[in-house]
């Protein structure tokens, strides 16, 4: 089925409903730039517009590496490019969080990396309590004055961070952050769920969500196990948080489900994420074109109600 496009909340920048991401894929478990342009190629032939990055992913060669198979085929201003501010990029004092020093020369870092002179959204990586919210609302209201961001928003922010930010840039005639990237998926849901949609509705951000598989938990890939060269094996902190019994076990009783409606584990996850109102977009990872095929799948897919309900009581939350 065709990519639709979802307006970023209340704002009019469009977005496809299937993004791709660059953490924990390129530059870490792929550094071949013949088979990063192949996966953006597939992204973009099937209507992705959107590509999300971050200065700390593989130290910065992510943003490199990304960016430079997209722009040597596709025109910049088809793309909808990100990146995000705030972990360690340094072991100097300002060095990390969200200090107008520190997110002004990361911010130039990534656009030399990224080989552009604007990011269309620029996000603040996590909320910083050491630095005033005067400080973080005007500095990134002054990138998008600058012309050198087009939108800013927040990633894994609280929800109470995230109005006030919105509540101080109205009171002072500054740009808002438009837009909140959380955890979200089948198996982590609740917080997004009674907490963070909630406030980015009433406020009109929108919200593209990651790791919307469970870090590939929903695939299936993990049925029997942690197979050789797999993500879980390469990051056992990942294993960790979703990989047990329970959780095999939901994901064997969703199998049932995908079949039932002609979809793959992968495209139903995907489905269910973006069902939600209020989800923007779902950033998905691939290490393989045919990663990125199989996401794909899921454009355009609206799950019957029965179906959704079906999900609900495999997952617990009938």
């Amino acid at each position: 089925m065709p990519m639709r496009y979802r307006k970023l909340g209340q704002w009019g920048l469009k977005v496809s409903e299937i993004s791709l991401g660059a953490w924990v894929t390129y530059g870490d478990a792929v550094k071949d730039l013949e088979r990063i342009k192949e996966i953006t190629r597939i992204a973009y032939e099937g209507g992705v517009n959107f590509f999300d990055n971050a200065d700390v992913y593989a130290k910065g060669l992510a943003e490199e590496l990304m960016t430079k198979a997209l722009l040597e085929q596709f025109p910049r201003h088809e793309l909808v490019l990100s990146s995000k501010v705030f972990w360690p990029t340094s072991e100097d004092a300002n060095g990390r969080g969200l200090s107008r020093k520190h997110v002004r020369e990361s911010l130039e870092r990534s656009l030399k990396r990224m080989g552009t002179d604007y990011l269309d959204l620029y996000f603040c990586h996590r909320y910083d309590p050491e630095v005033p919210m005067e400080e973080i609302v005007t500095t990134m209201s002054n990138l998008v004055d600058r012309g050198l961001v087009l939108y800013w928003g927040t990633s894994e922010w609280p929800a109470a961070r995230i109005v006030e930010a919105v509540q101080f840039a109205r009171a002072n005639g500054l740009h808002p952050p438009a837009v909140e990237q959380p955890q979200y998926s089948m198996l982590y849901r609740e917080r997004v769920e009674q907490e963070i949609l909630p406030e980015t509705e009433r406020f009109g951000l929108g919200v593209v969500v990651w790791s919307p598989l469970a870090m590939g938990m929903l695939t299936g890939r993990y049925d029997e196990g942690i197979p050789k060269d797999s993500r879980f094996e390469r990051y056992p902190q990942f294993a960790s948080r979703f990989l047990n019994e329970e959780n095999v076990k939901k994901v064997k009783e969703l199998k049932k489900v995908a079949e039932e409606v002609g979809l793959t584990r992968t495209q139903l996850a995907l489905a269910w994420v973006l069902r939600q109102k209020g989800v923007t977009s779902a950033i998905t990872g691939a290490t393989q074109p045919e990663q990125i095929k199989e996401s794909l799948g899921a454009a355009g897919v609206d799950l019957p109600p029965e179906v959704v309900e079906r999900i609900d009581q495999i997952l617990g939350k009938a």
